[in-house]
């Protein structure tokens, strides 16, 4: 089976979770079930009786983040099963990256799961509990310079540039009733202007994951044997905003700095669209559909095994 390079697979972050997700592909295909028992084992407690059951920690970083990456592998082992989808090119957001590395086999799952674990628990560590906070600005046509320039002397950054109109912010919670005001003020006139207080339990992307970028790049350094980076050239780089290089040392250099700085998502849709003519979101949400909408780009979303009857049944 070859891939196909008119296609392209992207794959959300966290917040993208929700119970019960990837449910249905565990009980309809077996693959689905064995990438579960596989993530089970390389991180030593139930994966699946966390996804599918109540349990609260799933809403904790270092347990949400492993969930959501097998639901999604788990998910995609089951559209390549079950429909021969191969698609030649792969994006993800934030979180969403390790998939993306996982499902074009530059990482092994078992090894990507125990990294994006810690990679959780540093996240959540970094800072304590209702310090950081995040918001999402949205306007039409916004620009990353001017939100920036407004936010100078504020302890806070420029985290995801998500699409043509949304722009997320990361830093002190404290700094952000100031900059609503600012950016109101500057932005008062833009059409459907926006902010929206972020429900997280850190300061993502932003200056305050710094501390911990030294420890998780020693996590990836662990496992920097067992990689391919050859099949990194399909993938896109959130830190760079284009494709990652085909070399560990600059994969490796990618993630970790992902941590700190903007995700370059709007760069990264670009960049896939103009690769592929078809581009498919798989995982529990689909809030990178809308973003793809921005740029007058269709993505069609596999949320459930339904959908994904829908969209693959009778295709080839």
């Amino acid at each position: 089976m070859s891939a196909n390079d008119c296609v392209a697979v992207v794959f959300p972050g966290q917040g993208a979770q929700r119970p019960g997700m990837g449910k249905d592909f565990f009980e309809q295909i077996p693959v689905c079930r064995r990438t579960y028992e596989e993530a089970s084992a390389a991180l030593g407690w139930d994966v699946a009786s966390m996804c599918f059951g109540d349990d609260e920690r799933i809403n904790l970083t270092e347990y949400t983040q492993p969930c959501i990456v097998t639901t999604e592998i788990a998910m995609y082992r089951g559209l390549v099963e079950r429909y021969n989808f191969l698609p030649g090119y792969f994006g993800g957001h934030s979180l969403g990256e390790f998939t993306a590395l996982v499902a074009a086999g530059v990482m092994p799952l078992a090894e990507t799961l125990r990294i994006v674990q810690t990679r959780g628990r540093l996240m959540q560590e970094a800072v304590p509990v209702g310090i950081g906070g995040m918001a999402a600005v949205i306007a039409e046509g916004i620009d990353a310079g001017l939100l920036a320039k407004a936010m100078q002397g504020l302890p806070l950054d420029v985290a995801n540039i998500n699409s043509a109109n949304q722009i997320v912010i990361s830093g002190e919670a404290a700094a952000l009733p100031e900059a609503e005001k600012k950016l109101s003020q500057i932005l008062a006139g833009e059409k459907n202007f926006r902010f929206v207080h972020l429900n997280v339990s850190a300061p993502f992307h932003s200056r305050f994951m710094k501390s911990i970028e030294e420890s998780f790049a020693l996590a990836l350094r662990e496992a920097e044997g067992r990689l391919r980076p050859e099949c990194a050239l399909q993938v896109t780089s959130n830190f760079t905003g284009g494709f990652h290089a085909a070399a560990v040392p600059e994969i490796i250099n990618g993630l970790v700095n992902q941590l700190s700085n903007t995700v370059q998502w709007r760069n990264n849709m670009q960049g896939l669209a103009q690769c592929a003519e078809t581009i498919y979101e798989i995982g529990p949400g689909r809030p990178l559909r809308e973003f793809f909408k921005t740029i007058n780009i269709i993505c069609r979303s596999v949320t459930g095994f339904a959908s994904a009857e829908k969209i693959f049944a009778g295709a080839d």
